[in-house]
């Protein structure tokens, strides 16, 4: 295990782990659920050999780093870390999804959603010592550049792309550091 949180009264242990041959099926489950679908510059459902064949390139490529995020032993989502620098930027960039199915039927989606991020952050800068984070938000998705805000990334210009025969526009995020929010 990669990262743990304390466990006390009313809280739940919330850890990320190596994603292992044994998650593919369930990474590609819950990537293909459709508000996951949505939240993502690739909107169309992504078939087995699709996944296969990303599964196969990540896990060699030492600039990228795929995580399983579980909430009591539960496993409920997937982190990503890719673009990895080692040069003097120490920066990398950063995704993440739940089962957000799973995670609604248990009324778990608001702490799963907090706990995720909360455990992405500490992760890429106590245990992968970057100095910045980056990543991507879509336009639309309001909830979420709410929830970026929250943990203190700051939005950059935003950018119409076509992705997937769609347009949309993306907006980089990032955070510092020296910016980011301890518990």
């Amino acid at each position: 295990m990669l990262q743990a949180e304390n466990k006390g009264p009313g809280k739940r242990e919330e850890v990320l782990r190596e994603a292992t041959g044994d998650d593919v099926n369930l990474m590609l489950s819950w990537r293909n659920q459709d508000i996951n679908r949505q939240a993502s510059k690739t909107s169309h459902v992504i078939t087995p050999e699709e996944h296969a064949r990303w599964w196969a390139a990540v896990r060699t490529d030492p600039t990228r780093r795929v995580l399983m995020y579980l909430r009591d032993g539960v496993p409920c989502g997937v982190v990503t870390f890719f673009d990895l620098r080692d040069d003097g930027s120490r920066s990398g960039s950063w995704g993440f999804y739940l089962d957000a199915d799973g995670l609604a039927a248990r009324g778990e989606t608001l702490p799963a959603w907090l706990g995720v991020m909360r455990a992405a952050v500490d992760h890429a800068f106590d245990e992968l010592g970057l100095n910045r984070l980056e990543g991507e938000v879509l336009g639309h998705n309001t909830v979420v550049r709410q929830m970026n805000r929250r943990f203190r990334f700051v939005e950059g210009t935003p950018r119409t792309e076509v992705a997937d025969g769609r347009e949309i526009t993306v907006i980089p995020i990032s955070l510092d550091r020296a910016n980011r929010r301890r518990r």
